[in-house]
């Protein structure tokens, strides 16, 4: 895992993977938005087989990315380790969970009753709450793979990994089956960090190899997604890690081009995205409903805003300094304070 410790040490950041994780965080707001929009309508429309392309490996390479610069970590002071890849994402879940109940609070009232809604916001402590799930189970892969390093074979880790992926969990509990579906993901990314920054580099100098292994994986996901097959057992745990390694081969072959500037910055940024999209893409969708554009047409506007809102709202908290709790985690949140180890800045940070 030298290369992997050593590019994490010497970047900024690792460009390409910035637009992987630009590119995939514009597949989770569409996807979101897209269902959305065509459940609303009644209808759907031409960008929801586009969501349901993206199926198989949406969540997987974001996974993946996400353990792959972790061999540079894994070995940090407990401490360290506790702040920087637990607290940090369990306060922002907190966080972000507290406001979206706000705005959903009177919904769920009428449901279930003012009780009956606080009792739903306390059990989101436990099992995840709508599309903040990823971030919940970041921490928990991290504190996993913490805990099963060098006291667990990580052969046996990954097969344990695989098969849960395999047996296609379904037990209702977002927090027991979104584990199982995507622990082997991110795992791998840790464990295989290097063959994958190998296979990227190679792809980087020979764009040609990329370009054929785009068209064949693209043909074949679409055949087994269209043909019904792609949630078949063995079947998605291979489409997912296809999936995943096209989206890193298609940001290889992109990051030198103006088209990846945006994705650079989104991907550079994604929880940001991630944690507060729900918001204009809701807002967005509910004033276009009425207007009488296309479903495909609402859904587009509808993911951009969903995009755009959240990176206007960052930079003005950037920017003003107001707000800034919304994104960077303040000193009370840490647990990793100077004094116990070197001062560094606490702010959001992606989820390498």
């Amino acid at each position: 895992m030298n290369a992997a410790r050593a590019q994490h040490k010497g970047r900024g950041r690792v460009a390409w993977v910035d637009v992987a994780k630009g590119f995939c965080i514009i597949m989770v707001v569409m996807m979101h938005s897209v269902l959305g929009v065509e459940q609303a309508m009644g209808h759907a429309g031409f960008m929801g087989d586009l969501v349901e392309f993206a199926r198989p490996f949406r969540m997987p390479d974001f996974f993946m990315i996400a353990g792959l610069f972790l061999a540079a970590r894994i070995t940090a002071p407990l401490r360290l380790y506790v702040d920087r890849k637990i607290v940090h994402f369990a306060y922002f879940y907190v966080l972000w969970l507290t406001i979206q109940f706000v705005f959903k609070a009177p919904e769920f009232a009428a449901q279930l009753g003012w009780p009956g809604a606080l009792g739903f916001y306390l059990k989101s402590f436990v099992d995840p709450f709508g599309t903040l799930w990823f971030i919940y189970h970041l921490a928990i892969f991290f504190a996993v793979t913490r805990l099963v390093h060098g006291r667990v074979p990580f052969w046996l880790v990954w097969l344990a990994g695989a098969a849960l992926e395999v047996a296609h969990i379904e037990t209702g509990s977002m927090l027991i089956d979104e584990f199982a579906a995507r622990f082997v993901y991110f795992y791998t990314g840790f464990i295989l960090a290097d063959a994958i920054l190998g296979f990227a580099a190679r792809i980087d100098r020979h764009a040609m190899l990329g370009v054929a292994y785009l068209a064949i994986w693209g043909c074949v996901n679409a055949a087994l997604v269209f043909g019904g097959v792609s949630t078949w057992p063995f079947i998605s745990l291979a489409l997912g890690f296809a999936g995943a390694l096209a989206v890193c081969v298609f940001a290889v072959l992109l990051v030198r081009t103006l088209a990846a500037r945006p994705l650079k910055y989104l991907g550079a940024h994604s929880i940001v995205v991630y944690l507060s999209f729900f918001l204009p893409m809701v807002v967005t969708r509910q004033a276009l409903l009425g207007s009488g554009l296309p479903v495909d047409v609402v859904s587009l506007i509808v993911t951009c805003l969903g995009l755009i809102g959240p990176v206007l709202l960052f930079e003005f908290t950037r920017r003003t300094g107001w707000c800034t709790f919304l994104f960077e985690r303040p000193a009370w949140a840490r647990i990793d304070r100077p004094g116990h180890a070197a001062p560094q800045k606490a702010a959001i940070a992606p989820a390498d």
